[in-house]
């Protein structure tokens, strides 16, 4: 019986596709080779921002990047986020359950708890790690370990939710159960080749994974 489920954030819960790609594509324009596509960016998503921007600057100093990428983040983050459909009632049905929820991502805490504050989702996080809380990010066990930890939840009843291959093998070396999201832009069968245990179509399928049923009009 899954009693804790963690979550990633971008791509998993929260729509913020649009927001990196147009953040990277801005604050890269004259620093890469053009033309720079969303195809460009859409693989190394699930990455830490610096190692995003090491990789596409070919730079060992972005020190500069990385500022001009969270400031002008932070100025389009309101216009381009949202969540993806059902997630704030599978989290409220899923905490009316007792079923304790979490937040493990790469993003930094400041951005992290602003997108959850806008869809009044942080109060309802028993934990929250976030890039500034960890040494190693995904897909080291490590960010995953942490919340497990700070909840004092079992692994083999922890599921961990993801749309990227680093948050399916965070959760397997952290010996939790993986599930990737097949609204992913890296595609179902990627997070499966990476060992994804369960994948879920509609946000609403984990309520099958935690012995809850669906309530009368949530079947489509």
């Amino acid at each position: 019986m899954i009693r804790t489920v963690l979550f990633d954030l971008d791509g998993t819960i929260m729509d913020t596709n649009e927001l990196i790609i147009e953040t990277f594509q801005h604050v890269l324009r004259d620093i890469v080779p053009q033309p720079f596509t969303r195809e460009h960016i859409i693989p190394t998503m699930g990455m830490t921002l610096e190692e995003q921007l090491r990789g596409f600057s070919k730079r060992e100093d972005i020190e500069d990047l990385v500022q001009a990428y969270r400031d002008y983040n932070w100025k389009r983050h309101d216009d381009l986020i949202s969540p993806f459909p059902h997630v704030q009632e599978v989290i409220q049905r899923l905490v009316e359950a007792s079923i304790q929820v979490g937040i493990v991502t790469t993003k930094i805490r400041l951005t992290t708890e602003r997108a959850l504050r806008m869809f009044d989702l942080f109060d309802k996080m028993g934990a929250v790690i976030t890039f500034d809380d960890i040494t190693n990010a995904k897909p080291h066990p490590e960010p995953v370990l942490r919340a497990v930890e700070m909840l004092g939840a079992d692994p083999q009843a922890t599921l961990m939710v993801g749309d990227s291959p680093a948050d399916i093998q965070s959760a397997n070396a952290a010996g939790v159960i993986s599930c990737g999201v097949a609204w992913s832009l890296k595609g179902e069968a990627l997070l499966k080749d990476y060992g994804a245990k369960h994948v879920l179509h509609d946000m609403r399928d984990l309520y099958a994974l935690v012995g809850l049923e669906r309530r009368e009009g949530e079947t489509t």
